[in-house]
């Protein structure tokens, strides 16, 4: 790669306060993976039950499923700043009580599941507001989908990092430590959004009640021939396919007879590809590559998740995890940039609330599935059957977006075979 492709790749970052923002990310992200890998690690041991891991799951996302679209109106309506600054000082808070009890030794599961959906509920405030923040950071449009790629890369290189040091300090010094330390990881973030220095934000005023703020956002998609079924598309895979990893601490033990490190490792592995993959998005500009990339990555994610459910082999395991984290990245990232590009100003909070609403909505949803079909069935299988639902969303979606004159799918085929 030459210095003009390598500076184009990071061309978002010559906005200070974009650096300053991505950089107080940065640390806050791996505490968040810390403690995400310890509550799914902790729960898992104390039960020793896949469907009480999908209930974790559930717990923590499901409110983005019932609180996002009020989120994206937060995101239209006020001060994002001031926004987010409260919801990151709620979410430390959050990690602060959830780090006493444990170290006090009281924790139950049902301390860690109401702790888990109350960081739900922030989230959903939280995720549609800091992503239309980035908007105030990155003075000219054309290097939004960048700011977004890299913003995704920094949350896969905590991907990457933090579940290898959760499992180390899990085994070492316990989740208490665990949980501590994603507690203070939030003060950099929080420090790097006193600093920012944004121009005034354009307050649009408000018109309408808040449920008729919500039908509009919602006819809105409908109406919108690109966003409505890339929002349907994301919605089925994150029901039906993305939940494969609330398994993983039961490979991790069971398959592979490893402990928290071994989980930790998995995870980072998934990590490292979803990095890969952010890197790789960050050069891709054209909507029509975004597509394809989009389709193509689906069909290797479902061959790649047949593959790991039934290796064997931890080393061939993780490359397996790898190729699941580059193929599962490039779904949420290319989707929520076409909707961040290609949503009205007026309206790009409640898309990415709707948008929110498809990943982490159904992702609950679809964990608490998971975790009921491999109780029955057992987890190999189960994953299995999620590869090959993927390869089949891919091959339907494939013919809807043929369709889209926005998308000029055919002419990508007949330029590949040409």
């Amino acid at each position: 790669m030459n210095g003009k492709g390598f500076q184009n790749i990071f061309r978002a970052l010559q906005y200070p306060n974009y650096r300053l923002f991505i950089s107080g990310q940065a640390i806050s992200r791996i505490g968040t993976w810390m403690e995400r890998t310890g509550v799914n690690w902790v729960v898992y041991e104390m039960t020793h039950s896949p469907l009480m891991l999908g209930l974790t799951v559930f717990a923590s996302q499901f409110p983005s499923f019932l609180f996002s679209l009020y989120g994206g109106i937060v995101a239209d309506r006020y001060d994002r700043h001031k926004v987010v600054l409260m919801t990151q000082i709620a979410s430390m808070i959050q990690a602060i009580v959830l780090a006493v009890i444990v170290l006090l030794g009281h924790a139950q599961v049902w301390h860690i599941l109401v702790l888990t959906t109350i960081l739900g509920v922030i989230n959903a405030f939280d995720i549609p507001v800091r992503q239309t923040l980035v908007h105030q950071m990155v003075d000219d449009p054309a290097d939004i989908p960048n700011a977004v790629a890299l913003n995704s890369s920094i949350v896969n290189i905590a991907r990457l990092l933090g579940p290898a040091l959760s499992g180390i300090v899990l085994s070492t010094l316990g989740a208490g430590v665990c949980f501590s330390i994603n507690a203070l990881s939030y003060l950099a973030v929080i420090v790097s959004l006193l600093f920012l220095k944004l121009k005034p934000q354009e307050m649009q005023l408000k018109k309408k009640g808040n449920w008729r703020e919500v039908l509009a956002g919602i006819n809105y998609l409908k109406g919108h021939k690109q966003l409505a079924p890339l929002t349907v598309y994301m919605a089925l895979l994150s029901l039906l396919v993305l939940p494969y990893n609330t398994l993983l601490p039961e490979f991790a033990k069971q398959v592979f007879h490893g402990g928290a490190e071994t989980y930790g490792y998995i995870t980072s592995c998934i990590g490292s590809g979803a990095l890969i993959g952010t890197i790789f998005l960050a050069s891709v500009k054209d909507d029509r590559r975004q597509i394809k990339i989009l389709l193509i990555n689906a069909v290797i994610l479902g061959l790649s998740l047949i593959a790991f459910a039934f290796s064997q082999l931890l080393p061939v395991a993780l490359l397996i995890a790898v190729v699941c984290g580059f193929t599962g990245l490039t779904q949420s990232t290319i989707c929520l940039t076409i909707i961040q590009t290609r949503s009205d100003p007026a309206m790009r909070g409640r898309m990415i609330s709707l948008y929110a609403m498809a990943l982490f909505g159904m992702l609950p949803l679809g964990s608490l599935l998971l975790g009921a079909v491999s109780h029955q069935i057992g987890s190999a299988f189960a994953v299995a059957i999620q590869g090959l639902i993927s390869i089949v969303i891919a091959t339907v979606f494939y013919r809807v977006f043929r369709k889209q004159n926005t998308t000029k799918v055919p002419e990508l085929v007949e330029e590949s075979q040409g």
